[in-house]
């Protein structure tokens, strides 16, 4: 390299060193203040729960998550809703199989999808509208959860004064591109988030929330205006939580990898896929996301390549507290940690061109996600 590069990649990776030390230090911070739902809880749920799974296309996997859903201890009083959202590949069939006549499921049939709405809020609506609980949890297709799992999430939920929940599940991922880049979902929020400030805070702006499965007052839930607050969202699920929030309710992430397992992908297709629909609205606008695409190359991208192309000893400190930090969430959330932890810059240099490919996408008016276009 000539020396005016050098010196460059040096300077950045002395910025980039400090600023993931710190970020690592935040995230040993979040980890001694996250919440984890208790697998045992001490009593019966005393109340009417309603788990509301939205469906389509999803003959292949959902079996697993009926069964784990039905299969729920100390909730005495459930009942369990499924959307059959236009699919084409027998869901509905499937979901009966696995309930094998339990009265507590029902199966409805999704209306056609609306002006001015996307998919999936427009199957959480429908389901919520039949819901009857006063806490509903909405799961995806491919959720697999512990015996205790909604006891646990429902007794947080009361004991904590929040009105919506949202326990990450542990991410199944058993593919290189999976395993590369799905670890990313925890890390990048319980690294940036201040998680005390977020569940105390009305902003919106400090929401992170999986639609994977989240647990909230059914009041509350109405009160925001329930999915309909949300018709247009992509991530509706931070949209949600969002909207709780400025109708004067509280809701933090949780770590639920104790209680709850996802599949995700597949595939790197399926990864790329999925992530491309809906990055880019993270951000907000494409300056925004510039941005963060630079402090996190900046942060965890520059200093190992300063390490390896000039050998610099503070890039080599910053490679390893990148690492760190990547060590600490792969624990709490039961995620692989060797050798997978060693290839976070490759991870985030990953994250940061579906970022780019997600924005790409959008300006060419190509987002969709099975089947359907993503109008945006």
């Amino acid at each position: 390299m000539t020396p005016v590069p050098q010196t460059a990649l040096r300077a950045a990776a002395v910025v980039g060193t400090l600023a993931a030390t710190a970020l690592t230090a935040h995230t040993a911070l979040n980890l001694t203040r996250l919440r984890r739902p208790d697998g045992l809880p001490p009593a019966p749920v005393a109340e009417r729960v309603s788990v509301l799974v939205p469906a389509r296309d999803e003959a292949h996997r959902i079996a697993p998550t009926i069964v784990s859903v039905l299969a729920q201890q100390q909730v005495p009083d459930l009942e369990v809703l499924v959307l059959d959202d236009g699919s084409t590949d027998g869901t509905a069939a499937v979901v009966r199989a696995a309930a094998s006549g339990d009265p507590r499921l029902r199966v409805l049939t999704g209306a056609d999808l609306p002006p001015g709405w996307l998919g999936k809020p427009h199957a959480c609506h429908q389901l919520s509208a039949q819901a009857t609980g006063s806490v509903l949890v909405f799961t995806d297709a491919d959720v697999v959860l512990e015996p205790h799992a909604l006891a646990a999430c429902v007794t947080m939920l009361r004991s904590s004064g929040l009105a919506l929940l949202s326990p990450y599940p542990r991410q199944v991922a058993d593919t290189p591109g999976t395993r590369l880049v799905q670890p990313l979902i925890e890390w990048t929020w319980l690294t940036t988030l201040p998680l005390d400030l977020a569940e105390r805070s009305p902003r919106p702006t400090l929401a992170a929330a999986t639609g994977q499965l989240l647990v909230v007052d059914a009041d509350a839930y109405r009160r925001a205006g329930g999915h309909e607050a949300v018709a247009t969202a992509v991530l509706d699920d931070v949209g949600l939580l969002r909207a709780v929030k400025r109708s004067g309710g509280r809701g933090v992430p949780a770590d639920g990898s104790s209680i709850a397992s996802c599949r995700m992908y597949d595939s790197w297709d399926q990864l790329r896929d999925g992530y491309t629909k809906s990055l880019w609205s993270a951000f907000g606008n494409p300056v925004a996301a510039a941005a963060v695409a630079a402090a996190l190359t900046l942060g965890y991208v520059a200093p190992p390549l300063a390490a390896v192309l000039t050998g610099s000893r503070v890039g080599a400190l910053g490679y390893a507290a990148g690492v760190a930090g990547r060590v600490l969430v792969a624990r709490t959330a039961r995620q692989p940690v060797w050798p997978d932890v060693l290839v976070h810059p490759v991870a985030v240099a990953t994250l940061v061109y579906l970022l780019g490919e997600s924005w790409r996408r959008r300006h060419r008016g190509a987002l969709a996600w099975k089947g359907r276009p993503v109008h945006v």
